[in-house]
């Protein structure tokens, strides 16, 4: 006599599962009032069996903004795979991550809070987010340099400054101030991009 096929659900697809209705609440109603509750009631389970795949809201919430965060690195990957110059990728990557970040406060206002938490917890996400940054920005820089743009000798040092310099256009909270304030976001943009390709050495 054969017996029934038993089916499991697989651990990283209701992990995943757990994520996309998470996101989606957070998305709607924002992440404070989302609970876990809410998020097990629509997949249509108990708490108790969310915690077997998150040992807490906590870890929900990191695991969206996590998802969120590497938005930014994917497209800056994707900019620093291009066969432009590299002054040109860096005025482009610097332009993005602030265009980027804006929209997000603009658009998915209760995303943004989300990162601001995040950021305000000096969450290890946020660190390892900034980490690849730099890490992007070191890489076109020593491209610079080697194909003649640039005429700073320690790219990683420079990286590490251009990351500094921008902190007012990259930060959300430094992002939300100027918007609220009516704050020209833009020209001081491009004024701050000029300035950091003179200080690399390119030249005009």
């Amino acid at each position: 006599m054969n017996r029934p096929v038993r089916t499991r659900t697989d651990p990283a697809e209701m992990r995943a599962r757990i994520l996309e209705v998470a996101e989606e609440h957070f998305r709607r109603i924002g992440h404070h009032k989302t609970s876990v509750a809410d998020i097990a009631s629509e997949i249509g389970m108990s708490p108790a069996n969310v915690y077997r795949f998150f040992a807490s809201k906590g870890a929900i919430n990191e695991s969206i903004a996590r998802r969120v965060v590497n938005e930014v690195a994917e497209i800056a990957y994707a900019i620093a795979r291009t066969n432009a110059p590299a002054s040109e990728k860096l005025d482009r990557l610097l332009t993005t991550i602030h265009h980027h970040n804006k929209s997000k406060l603009i658009k998915e206002k209760r995303m943004h809070d989300m990162i601001v938490d995040a950021m305000q917890a000096n969450s290890a996400i946020i660190k390892a987010h900034i980490e690849r940054v730099v890490t992007i920005f070191e890489a076109t820089i020593r491209e610079g340099i080697e194909a003649g743009e640039f005429k700073v000798e320690d790219p990683a040092e420079a990286a590490r400054a251009v990351n500094a310099a921008f902190t007012p256009f990259f930060h959300p909270i430094l992002i939300e101030h100027c918007v609220q304030h009516g704050e020209d976001t833009e020209a001081g943009l491009r004024t701050q991009i000029r300035f950091v390709l003179k200080a690399l050495g390119k030249s005009n």
